[in-house]
């Protein structure tokens, strides 16, 4: 970090290491700290020992760190804004039938829009935040690149941060690898240092969304028919949530000379559809939600050549991207992928820039 000779800096809190050496790196750079963490749901939910974040745990480690480094620390509660803008978006587009990815939701709404509102009623100049991604100053000015060490590299969850939010943003971590800021830690003494890392989405501990969604949206969970491209029964599931495009165990059916793949969800029959592998494979599809971080103001109208990333565990493959009205584009892969499913970012990137990304719609997809 630039020495802060006082500037005032709110850094987000979670309890965990990254956050943690985020606040040290901070202070030690001369900055004004003060800590926020968010509580985001009701804290009786959490189940001990669910390797999750803004849990009650994380939020008294929060406040351990934050004494040990002596800067101010306060929890502010966003479970209405969270509830409302990430858990119900969320069982929602599994009732849809899509895979969503929540943490895009929460860095887009309650952390880069609220938790940046609260930054700026404290005077801050920054909110820092331990994600591994590295912003620059472009010639159009803020830009958001990935992380330096690809393994822990967070840019795809990052892809909805719009340049208004990285004029504020700072992120301290973006050139360093995991043991390097675990190293951070144990120099500053903080007792997080030793940390697991967050596993679990954080409002489902223990990875049992579907209590979740059936918590939030009744009847989610309604029982159906998995059937073939030719629309015959092969067996029954137990709600279409319970599935994703692509995946191939966990299916419940036997007595198949070949492996099946989910192939498309259909909601409104509550069908689950399957096949060969081969049968996966799209080379074209649909985004809507569009985000621009590349450079200009918009995207070239004639398109643009860029890698895209389709899911967070998928490597980038070369696509031409057609930009439409209304934040709305057309991917077209130059090699077919498998697993393009409704509801997951694609991410576009020019080497390791990150250009932007939209939301994979169901058009064109499944039925």
């Amino acid at each position: 970090m630039a020495p802060g000779r006082g500037r005032r800096a709110v850094v987000a809190m979670s309890g965990g290491v990254d956050s943690s050496v985020t606040a040290a790196l901070l202070v030690e750079a001369g900055y004004d700290v003060v800590g926020l963490t968010m509580q985001l749901y009701d804290q009786g939910q959490a189940v001990a020992g669910g390797r999750t974040c803004c849990a009650g745990q994380d939020i008294h480690d929060a406040r351990r760190v934050a004494d040990r480094l002596g800067i101010p620390h306060y929890v502010v509660d966003y479970e209405g804004a969270f509830r409302r803008d990430v858990m119900e978006r969320f069982a929602d587009s599994y009732v849809r039938g899509e895979t969503p990815v929540p943490c895009v939701l929460c860095n887009q709404t309650v952390k880069f829009r609220d938790l940046l509102g609260a930054a700026r009623d404290l005077g801050a100049e920054i909110l820092a935040t331990g994600h591994y991604v590295r912003r620059r100053e472009a010639a159009d000015g803020p830009a958001l690149w990935r992380g330096r060490d690809s393994a822990k590299d967070q840019s795809y969850f990052l892809f909805a941060t719009t340049r208004a939010h990285l004029a504020m943003l700072r992120f301290p971590l973006g050139d360093l690898t995991k043991d390097q800021t675990r190293a951070l830690a144990r120099r500053h003494g903080l007792a997080v240092a030793g940390k697991a890392e967050s596993q679990d989405i954080c409002f489902v501990p223990g990875g049992d969304y579907a209590r979740v969604v059936e918590r939030l949206r009744p009847g989610a969970l309604d029982p159906g028919d998995i059937v073939d491209q030719a629309g015959r029964v092969l067996g029954r599931h137990d709600g279409i949530m319970h599935y994703t495009v692509g995946q191939r165990r966990g299916l419940g059916i036997g007595g198949t000379e070949a492996p099946l793949y989910v192939l498309q969800l259909r909601p409104g029959r509550r069908e689950v559809v399957v096949g060969p592998r081969e049968a996966l494979a799209r080379d074209r599809f649909a985004l809507h939600g569009l985000n621009w971080l590349g450079p200009g103001t918009a995207p070239p109208e004639t398109g643009i050549r860029a890698m895209v990333k389709i899911r967070n565990t998928f490597d980038p493959v070369p696509a031409t991207v057609e930009v439409h009205a209304d934040a709305r584009a057309r991917v077209t892969l130059e090699t077919p992928a498998h697993g393009v499913a409704p509801g997951q970012a694609c991410v576009l990137y020019e080497g390791e820039r990150v250009l932007g990304g939209g939301w994979i719609a169901r058009e064109g997809l499944s039925e």
